[in-house]
């Protein structure tokens, strides 16, 4: 009879155990490891076993070899089979450094590899963020990074420019939670210079300064971003300043509604009218203004505890005492989360490979609003259907924008307290 009892009360010893490490937030530290090295297997399993797509790769390496190989520093003689080259000097150098690592692009094997060393500093990035926030289940990572059929396909079997720019920005984000700005905003420019996707977070980056720092230190970190550019572009400034910022910040280009994730249900001569891109940048800003007061309520608050956690770290330190004031951090996630979710809602078109622009942010916004973490899951994976349907449908987009819509009602709706946040 005891023996009996004491399986019993291990057996529920153990599941609790198990129940603590999927659904408690502070135990996201505990399965990073493990589902880091489950994500190796599995990537080694896919370039092994799934057929690469070509389709931005050659286009890539021969509008960097004009570079590398022809000493062309004219951005309107770069030009690939895709067409000219539109993205800033930074992904010129990281695609160069590519190129020669993959015998001048033609070792398709050794990209993949190297862009799954990539995706796996991604993952790891992404649950360093959610260690500090402490708002996401850790079962809802272990289904994101599983269940994704189309991320993994961006990172290696199709090798695009998006996720380097993503594991930057994750990096800077990083950098401004541990309070190092100054490489926060250095790495968050390098991030730009690879896509100019990361600028919809600058809004709230702005606001940060300001609440932070101040008018003199937000020109100063302004200064430390616009450094970075004009370095990483100096050489193509020098030989034609007008052909590099008309190429590399391009912002009239018009996309090809064939790709288009999330406008098919409108008319093909409406998608490509300059007056429904003005419309989309009017809402844009106009959601941007709607959010702006609630973010820098939340920005101030969030300096001040930075600001209280610097000056008694040195007491603390001393005396042995560690606390964590880390909770904090979600009064900057999810401005910073929400800016680029709201560019991302009213972009003029979005393409695949435009998913991780923020694929692993969508847990945190869906945890930061007053829905049921049933209806969170729906939600999540309706949005995964419709970046899985291949080509898209009027059906698709029109879900999707409804998906999104109900994160924004969400987050809109949700007005969280310094408890609320530590119960979430």
């Amino acid at each position: 009879m005891w023996k009996k009892y004491t399986k019993t009360v291990k057996t529920r010893g153990l599941l609790e155990n198990i129940k603590a490490y999927l659904f408690d937030p502070s135990y996201t530290s505990s399965i990073k490891w493990i589902v880091i090295a489950i994500e190796l297997v599995l990537n080694l399993y896919i370039i092994q076993r799934v057929k690469y797509t070509e389709i931005d790769w050659k286009a890539y390496m021969q509008e960097v070899e004009g570079v590398v190989v022809n000493g062309t520093f004219d951005y309107g003689k770069l030009r690939g089979d895709t067409g000219p080259l539109v993205y800033p000097a930074g992904f010129v150098y990281v695609f160069s450094i590519l190129y020669y690592l993959t015998a001048f692009g033609k070792n398709i094997r050794v990209g993949q590899y190297i862009f799954m060393l990539l995706y796996l500093i991604n993952i790891y990035l992404v649950f360093k963020i959610h260690e500090r926030s402490q708002k996401v289940p850790p079962f809802v990572m272990l289904l994101q990074c599983f269940s994704s059929y189309r991320i993994h396909s961006i990172y290696v079997l199709r090798l695009f420019n998006d996720p380097i720019a993503v594991i930057l920005l994750y990096l800077s984000i990083y950098m401004f939670l541990k309070n190092k700005w100054v490489i926060g905003s250095i790495v968050y420019s390098l991030a730009v210079s690879i896509k100019m996707n990361i600028l919809l977070y600058s809004p709230v980056l702005l606001i940060s300064y300001l609440t932070k720092f101040g008018v003199l230190g937000t020109i100063k970190h302004i200064t430390y971003c616009a450094l970075v550019q004009l370095l990483l572009g100096l050489p193509f400034l020098i030989n034609n300043p007008i052909n590099y910022i008309q190429g590399a910040f391009d912002l009239s280009r018009v996309f090809m509604y064939k790709w288009s994730v999330n406008w098919k249900f409108i008319p093909p001569n409406i998608f490509v009218s300059g007056y429904f891109h003005i419309l989309l940048l009017a809402i844009h800003l106009t959601v941007l203004l709607c959010f702006t007061a609630t973010w820098k309520k939340y920005l101030k608050s969030y300096a001040k505890m930075k600001q209280i956690e610097h000056e008694l770290q040195p007491q603390l330190k001393k005396k042995k005492i560690n606390i964590n004031m880390d909770i904090s951090a979600n009064l900057f996630l999810l401005p910073m989360f929400s800016a680029n979710f709201i560019g991302i809602m009213f972009s003029r078109s979005l393409h695949y490979q435009f998913y991780v622009w923020y694929y692993h942010t969508l847990p945190f916004l869906l945890w930061s609003t007053p829905y049921g973490n049933k209806f969170r899951l729906i939600v999540l994976g309706l949005i995964e259907i419709c970046w899985n349907t291949f080509p898209a449908t009027a059906f698709s987009s029109a879900l999707l924008h409804v998906c999104h819509c109900i994160i924004l009602y969400g987050i809109h709706r949700y007005r969280y307290t310094y408890g609320s946040i530590k119960k979430k």
